[in-house]
């Protein structure tokens, strides 16, 4: 098995070096890697110990960065270093001001496991939810550094807990301890003699109710609202965004703001067609403020505002769940907003749950879409759905706490 995870690296390198003579995403994978040993080794201070947190791509960061902004607040002399796996997340947190360097992730392998932490020199390692690294891990064991793993989910169809996953389990053997977001993750991973575990809950609900405490407000976005309802779909995909364009046209009063999950020319090239007559992109919008007048559809062709955005919304239409499963939900929930998406919706506990509550619906086809919003365009179905929402992730919030405290516990800071 250790040579096989040592060959599926090695071809994993190769592909991403072929796909980035196409792809945008892949060649920032490749380029943010060159040099990066010499890199870091010009920019660390070989004196310090550093606190280091890795998060897969922007949305683990996003869920993991309470621990980080909550351990900073109670030991700020303590240095922060941040690395990333996917240019999701280097290359829009790449000046997050709170990390005292930030880098690329360098390939799993033992030769740059080693370089790596020997350079880095960690007091001790945080990751987050997803991502288990063979060579990292078992460096960190043997280097005798604190490894914790926080907001784990595990299910049982994954490989540590089949026949073949010797190698999968003995990469969780390496960790200090877990803070899982179930009581199942717990019964898991005891199943395989692990008892290191404690269900914290997900530290995404403490970092969206904090967001919907003192959002970033957008004055663009206000002007392009002017007091009217607003439905505002996030992180949608090209089904999401047909089936909301035959929902438009019934519901002429309404603002919409359309969030794509990819924003590449051609996605937007779709979308302009598709909203033809109706819409203004983002980037026109605040060069020509006096456009958005005609327009009812927003299309926001940036990253890193939509969770910003749904301040603003009446209700929320969750993209994905006609594709590989639906996103985000929680960050609308925590606006108090309802909740719209489609039928992928299964493998998410959170979005199970605001369909249990009534605050969230699912929906299959555009007639099912149109239904929906018409009901909740009715001002009390739509309160009420909204208040379960915003009950619901506030009481779920309190694991960044309990994590901190329990890692410093350790670590006798």
């Amino acid at each position: 098995m250790f040579f096989l995870y040592n060959i599926i690296i090695s071809i994993y390198f190769l592909l991403i070096q072929l796909f980035s003579l196409k792809s945008k995403k892949a060649k920032l994978w490749i380029e943010g890697r060159k040099n990066i040993f010499e890199k870091i080794e010009q920019t660390l201070d070989k004196n310090k110990l550093y606190v280091w947190f890795h998060f897969a791509s922007l949305g683990e960061f996003e869920q993991g960065r309470t621990v980080l902004e909550h351990f900073k607040l109670k030991h700020p002399k303590e240095p922060i270093l941040i690395t990333f796996f996917s240019p999701s997340g280097y290359e829009i947190r790449k000046n997050y001001d709170l990390a005292d360097h930030i880098f690329y992730l360098p390939l799993d392998t033992k030769a740059n496991a080693e370089r790596f932490i020997k350079l880095v020199n960690p007091k001790f390692a945080v990751f987050t939810k997803y991502e288990y690294w063979y060579h990292y891990f078992k460096t960190l064991r043997r280097h005798q550094i604190p490894l914790y793993v926080i907001s784990g989910i595990f299910r049982p169809k994954q490989a540590f807990f089949k026949w073949y996953g010797s190698l999968n389990r003995e990469m969780l053997s390496c960790v200090s301890y877990f803070f899982v977001q179930n009581t199942e993750s717990v019964a898991l991973l005891k199943s395989i003699n692990l008892t290191n575990v404690s269900v914290s809950g997900d530290t995404r609900f403490d970092r969206v109710a904090e967001n919907a405490l003192k959002p970033r407000k957008l004055l663009e976005i206000e002007q392009f609202c002017k007091g009217a309802n607003v439905l505002v779909a996030g992180s949608t995909w090209l089904k999401d965004e047909e089936y909301i364009s035959e929902v438009i046209q019934s519901f002429p009063n309404w603002k919409f703001i359309i969030a794509p999950h990819e924003i590449d020319e051609q996605h937007i090239l779709k979308l302009t067609s598709l909203f033809a007559g109706k819409h203004v992109l983002y980037s026109d919008y605040v060069n020509v403020p006096v456009e958005v007048n005609k327009a009812q559809i927003l299309i926001i062709n940036n990253i890193g505002m939509l969770s910003s955005l749904y301040q603003y919304a009446h209700i929320a239409y969750i993209g994905g769940g006609f594709g590989s499963g639906i996103h985000n939900t929680l960050e609308a929930a925590a606006f108090g907003v309802p909740l719209i998406f489609g039928p992928k919706y299964y493998k998410f506990q959170e979005a199970k749950d605001l369909l249990e509550s009534k605050a969230a619906f699912t929906i299959s086809t555009a007639q099912e879409l149109k239904d929906c919003v018409r009901k909740l365009a009715l001002t009390e179905n739509r309160e009420l759905a909204g208040e379960k929402a915003k009950d619901y992730v506030e009481s779920h919030t309190g694991a960044t706490q309990m994590i901190v405290k329990h890692i410093t516990s350790e670590i006798n800071l």
